[in-house]
C-alpha cells in the first residue's frame, strides 16, 4: 500500500467544525451592513489580540407603520423607510431601504433590511420614514436623494431591545428629529427574524477498525476529516474529529453537523482518515464518499463501509480492509441564542468593586477610583458601562446588584462585602448610571 501524504490538513489535535452551538458567520471586515463599525473598542481588541474574528448571526428586519401623517393633497402618501446604524461618534450609516408603497398611511413593507446581530456589541438603530415625491416613482430606491423627499418622522431603539421582545417585535412612536417631539406622527413596528438556512442538525458518532499502522515506533494517531463536494466538483472541509493517539481501532467523540454545513442529506461527503503528524504532513489511511442518507443506514444495517485508497496508477482505487462504522445517527433541531432570549431567557448583570488601598488614593488622577471633574470615566466606570449597557437589555427589571469590598463603607469599619447603595436589606440599583454616584 502506497503512502499518501497530505500537506493541507493543518491544525492541532482538537476537533474542529462540529458541534456548533448556533449557526453563525465569521465577521468579515468587508461586511459593514449592520453597524459593524460600531464595535466597542475593548471587544474588538479582545478578538483581534487572540487572532479571532467576532461572530454574528444575520437578522432581517420587517417594517410596518400605522397612522402616518398625510403630506399629499390629492392622494395619500407614497412611503419608504430607511434604516441606519448609529456609530459611537453619533454619525449615521445607512444599512438598508424598503420599497416605496404608494397611496397608503399604514404601509407594511415587503423588502426586509438585513443586519448583523452581535450580542456583545452596543447596536443603536435609527429609522426614518419618507413620503417620496411622485416624480421619482421610476427612480430606483437606492438612487433616491433623501433630501428631496418629505420627512415624516424618526424612531430610535437598540437592536437588542427588538430581539429580547417575546415576539421579537417592537413598536415605536415616530417623532420629529429636529425637535424630538412626537405630535401624532404615527408609529413604526419592527419585527426581527433570524435568517437561519436550516435548523436541522445531525449528531453522529464514528469508529474505525483495523486501520493501517504507518508509524515506526508506535501505532497510528488517527483522525477523520469530513468535506462537502460543491458544484465545481471540489471539496470543502467542514469538520474534523479530535486525534486519538496510538490506536488502530479508534472511537471518536460525537460530532454535530448542521444541514447548512452539509448542503442537504443527499449531498455527497468525503470522509478521510489520516494519521496525524506534528509536521502537518498527515498520512492518508483511507477515504469514503457517502451522503448523510448513506450514513444514516449504517447503524441500522450494523455494518461498516470499507475505505478506499488511490492506487499508484491513479486509474482506480484500492478497496481496503479498514472500515468506518457509524455508532449513532440522531437528527435534531438546533436552537439559537435568540431562540432562548425570545422565549424568556434573561441575563443578569452584577457588579463588585474593589475598594482596597491597591487602587491608590482616590484624589490622585492615577487612581482607579479618581473622579475626573471633566466627567471622564475612570477604569471601573468604563468597565461597568461597556458591559452593563449591553447586558441591561436582557434583564427585564433593569435592577443591578452592586457590592464593594475592602473599604470603609459607612461606619468606618473595613468590610469585605457591603452594599454599594447603603441599604442593609438590598444591594440593587434601578439604573446603570446610578452606580457612578454610590
Amino acid at each position: 500500500m502506497g503512502m499518501c501524504l497530505s500537506g493541507d490538513v493543518r491544525g492541532g489535535k482538537q476537533a474542529v467544525g462540529g458541534a456548533q452551538g448556533r449557526p453563525t458567520e465569521a465577521h468579515n471586515n468587508n461586511n459593514n451592513a449592520g453597524g459593524g463599525d460600531a464595535h466597542d473598542d475593548a471587544v474588538d481588541f479582545f478578538f483581534r489580540s487572540r487572532g479571532l474574528q467576532a461572530l454574528f448571526t444575520r437578522i432581517e428586519l420587517s417594517l410596518s407603520a400605522s397612522k402616518l401623517r398625510d403630506r399629499d393633497i390629492t392622494s395619500k402618501s407614497d412611503l419608504m423607510a430607511v434604516v441606519y446604524a448609529k456609530k459611537r461618534e453619533g454619525t449615521l450609516e445607512e444599512i438598508g431601504r424598503t420599497e416605496v408603497i404608494t397611496n397608503s398611511l399604514n404601509p407594511a413593507w415587503i423588502v426586509k433590511v438585513s443586519i448583523a446581530y452581535q450580542f456583545e456589541i452596543f447596536q443603536p438603530l435609527v429609522f426614518h420614514v419618507y413620503d417620496v415625491d411622485t416624480k421619482y416613482h421610476n427612480v430606483p430606491v437606492k438612487m433616491l436623494k433623501l433630501n428631496e423627499q418629505d420627512f415624516l418622522g424618526e424612531a430610535t431603539c437598540f437592536l437588542s431591545e427588538i430581539v429580547t421582545k417575546q415576539n421579537r417585535t417592537s413598536t415605536l412612536n415616530l417623532h420629529d428629529k429636529r425637535t424630538g417631539v412626537s405630535r401624532n406622527l404615527g408609529t413604526l413596528s419592527i419585527h426581527a427574524e433570524e435568517t437561519v438556512a436550516s435548523r436541522s442538525a445531525v449528531e453522529i458518532s464514528f469508529h474505525c477498525s483495523h486501520l493501517a499502522n504507518v508509524d515506526l515506533f508506535s501505532k497510528s494517531d488517527p483522525f477523520l476529516r469530513i468535506s462537502r463536494i460543491v458544484e465545481s466538483g471540489d471539496s470543502v472541509p467542514i469538520c474534523k474529529t479530535e486525534v486519538i493517539n496510538d490506536n488502530l481501532n479508534p472511537n471518536w467523540r460525537p460530532i454535530t453537523l448542521s444541514m447548512q454545513q452539509c448542503g442537504c442529506k443527499e449531498n455527497p461527503l468525503i470522509i478521510e482518515c489520516f494519521d496525524f503528524n506534528t509536521s502537518g504532513n498527515h498520512v492518508l489511511l483511507g477515504k469514503i464518499q457517502k451522503s448523510m442518507v448513506d450514513l444514516q443506514k449504517l447503524p441500522q444495517e450494523q455494518s461498516g463501509a470499507n475505505f478506499v485508497l488511490p492506487s499508484a496508477h491513479h486509474n482506480h482505487e484500492k478497496v481496503l480492509k479498514n472500515q468506518l462504522f457509524v455508532d449513532k445517527y440522531i437528527e435534531k433541531e438546533q436552537y439559537t441564542f435568540l431562540d432562548y432570549i425570545s422565549s424568556g431567557f434573561e441575563l443578569n448583570f452584577m457588579v463588585a468593586v474593589d475598594f482596597t488601598a491597591s487602587n491608590g488614593n482616590p484624589q490622585n488622577p492615577n487612581s482607579l477610583h479618581y473622579i475626573d471633574p471633566s466627567g471622564r470615566l475612570n477604569s471601573y466606570q468604563q468597565t461597568i458601562m461597556e458591559v452593563g449597557e449591553v447586558i441591561q437589555f436582557y434583564d427585564s427589571d433593569r435592577r443591578f446588584p452592586a457590592w464593594g469590598f475592602g473599604g470603609n463603607p459607612f461606619n468606618g469599619t473595613v468590610s469585605h462585602c457591603f452594599n454599594l447603595n447603603g441599604m442593609p436589606n438590598g444591594s440593587e440599583v434601578r439604573e446603570l448610571d446610578l452606580l457612578f454616584f454610590l
